[in-house]
């Protein structure tokens, strides 16, 4: 499809350390990712659109997720469809959010923890998260064309990696919510009170 990067599976020294992740990006990279960002909104709904049409072509099961979706096997009617077009710009915002928080890792963290929860209520599991960058990073190339570096798209993948890591902790965290309260909610737990006949 024309965009062969090597995904955002973590490295060995990064995973299960989502503050290393971002740790790895210097101020040198961070700049980078902003700088980059101020031509990327430029074309923020495009950008949005050919990352979940180019999402869509490369990993069909994630279709399921998208309730809209799931039976259009058109991508020419996906890529002029209203409803991709807003969740798209819904993904862009929460970018542009993450990267507005590079300097606040406080306010990004609790940003992509609640990302990670709403994706537990709209059941949209984890293995899909780092697809969504992959994507981006293959969407923003042509943008960005002679800026596009390899610095500049591992600075990327770092974010990706440290934000998609937030929202598997947010999934997880929802996720055992859900079970506790499965748990313990009347209809599930036996009660004593029927068991003697």
């Amino acid at each position: 499809m024309g965009c062969a990067i090597s995904g955002l599976a973590p490295k060995p020294s990064v995973e299960g350390n989502t503050e290393a992740a971002v740790a790895h990006l210097s101020e040198d990279q961070i700049q980078m990712i902003k700088e980059s960002w101020k031509v990327i909104r430029d074309d923020i709904a495009k950008v949005g659109i050919i990352m979940f049409v180019r999402l869509f072509e490369t990993h069909p099961e994630c279709k399921d997720v998208f309730f809209l979706f799931r039976d259009v096997e058109d991508l020419e009617r996906l890529r002029t469809s209203r409803e991709l077009r807003a969740h798209g710009l819904r993904v862009m915002s929460f970018i542009e959010k993450s990267v507005a928080r590079l300097d606040h890792l406080e306010r990004l963290e609790a940003l992509a923890v609640e990302l990670g929860k709403s994706h537990y209520r709209y059941n949209a599991p984890p293995k899909y998260y780092s697809y969504v960058g992959a994507e981006f990073i293959c969407a923003v190339q042509p943008i960005l064309k002679e800026r596009w570096t390899p610095e500049l798209e591992e600075a990327w993948k770092t974010m990706f990696l440290y934000v998609t890591s937030l929202m598997k902790q947010g999934y997880q965290e929802e996720e055992r919510i859900h079970q506790r309260h499965v748990m313990t909610s009347p209809q599930e737990r036996p009660d004593k009170r029927n068991t003697a006949l």
